[in-house]
């Protein structure tokens, strides 16, 4: 038997699984999967896929049953758990489906395109009575707590903001993978497929959550400079600056057109110190007035092993859709901002991408920029980034070097939207 909403599972009885969305980063839940499997916490009994997993593709995970109909093979196999890691504007009417069928999800980053949409999966979550992860790994590092625990002690003195930084590449080979990579809107229907709001999305949820502002009403307004080097609808190359409800400060800078791709990370100010998270490795570094370097490398707690454990009542779950309503806020704000203005020619330069025979776009001096902004909590714009500026009067033009202004009209700068109707 599966658990029923709101009970939990019996005790050494795997819960019956499955899996939306199998290629892609869908493989790496795969492997998850198979791994909990082989633990005995899970059997995958499903897997929702356009068209079917291979044996090989299936291998130690035995013979489950395959259909492109999500909603229909959560009815023929009794799931107790869905892993949703499908395109983004499907997240909301799968995660429905499952709600509506007592089933217990996992939904993959980021989990809606629009503030709406998220409403819509809470409110469904909520009727269902169901148990709902949303997939920000890093969310589930140890170093959070441990973090949140020394600036609460003051080991960096006052907190001053949160900065993050991310410098990734991405070929174009990467905008041609699916119809909506890229993009802002398909056929009518939102997409928001940023750096900020999907590759890059980490960054956003997790310098928040040190911040401690994870609910949707910690935040009061976010402000946005869209860019874009490549030869897309979205954004590749952004910056977000968020107000807390206390007044506290966030600033998120990233790239896909990074020089010398890096470890992306969330850097905490303080007036004795400071302490840097890179967060896919879990390693912190704490650097304080009187003290040498601290680094610290911390633990993980896979979230799918989470839920599986808070659905059998042995822990609490880490990253309930209420705790990821902060970064839907800055989701809102991108989907509502200006489209993203395209650089310059001036301003990137194409090299040999990943790909045979395919070429990525590379931002002049974007890697400083971006550690830039994470430093100072300041956009490209106030940076004096001569793209993100507005372009001077004619006869301002031989003046000489400009010094920084006002944000380039792309950028957004408003309270955060009202909360939209349920």
């Amino acid at each position: 038997m599966s658990p029923g909403p709101g009970q939990p599972a019996a005790p050494g009885t795997p819960l019956p699984l499955v899996l939306a969305g199998a290629r892609g980063h869908g493989r790496w839940h795969l492997q998850n999967i198979r791994r909990l499997q082989q633990a005995g916490l899970v059997r995958l009994v499903g897997v929702c896929e356009l068209t079917p997993l291979t044996g090989a593709e299936l291998d130690g995970l035995g013979e489950p049953a395959q259909s492109a109909d999500f909603a229909g093979l959560l009815d023929a196999t009794g799931a107790a758990v869905a892993v949703v890691c499908t395109p983004i504007p499907s997240h909301a009417d799968l995660a429905v489906a499952a709600a509506a069928r007592g089933v217990h999800l996992l939904l993959e980053k980021p989990p809606a395109p629009s503030y709406a949409e998220f409403l819509r999966i809470t409110d469904a979550v909520t009727a269902g009575g169901v148990a709902c992860q949303i997939g920000f790994q890093s969310l589930g590092s140890h170093a959070l707590p441990a973090i949140r625990a020394l600036v609460a002690e003051g080991a960096v003195g006052e907190p001053m903001g949160v900065g993050a930084a991310g410098a990734w590449a991405r070929d174009e080979a990467y905008y041609r993978r699916a119809a909506w990579a890229g993009r802002r809107r398909l056929d009518g229907v939102d997409v928001v497929d940023g750096v900020l709001t999907n590759p890059l999305a980490h960054a956003v949820a997790t310098a928040l959550a040190v911040d401690g502002s994870r609910r949707g009403e910690d935040v009061t307004r976010v402000d946005t400079e869209l860019f874009r080097a490549n030869d897309i609808e979205s954004d590749d190359t952004s910056f977000v600056g968020i107000t807390t409800e206390r007044g506290g400060r966030v600033g998120v800078a990233a790239t896909l057109c990074a020089e010398r791709p890096d470890e992306p990370y969330v850097v905490v100010h303080g007036t004795q110190g400071r302490i840097t998270f890179w967060y896919k490795q879990d390693r912190v570094l704490v650097q304080r007035s009187g003290h040498g370097p601290e680094e610290v490398l911390h633990g993980r707690t896979d979230l799918l092993e989470n839920l599986v454990g808070h659905l059998t009542g042995h822990a609490e779950l880490l990253v309930p859709p209420a705790s990821t309503g902060a970064f839907m806020k800055v989701v809102e704000a991108v989907r509502r901002a200006p489209d993203p203005l395209p650089l310059p020619v001036e301003a990137w330069r194409a090299v040999p991408g990943e790909h045979e025979g395919v070429r990525r776009r590379v931002v002049h001096g974007i890697d400083g920029l971006v550690a830039a902004s994470a430093d100072t909590l300041c956009g490209y714009a106030e940076l004096g980034t001569f793209w993100a500026l507005p372009d001077p009067p004619p006869d301002a033009r031989s003046a000489g070097p400009r010094a920084p202004r006002a944000p380039a009209p792309s950028a957004s700068h408003s309270p955060v939207p009202e909360t939209p109707p349920r």
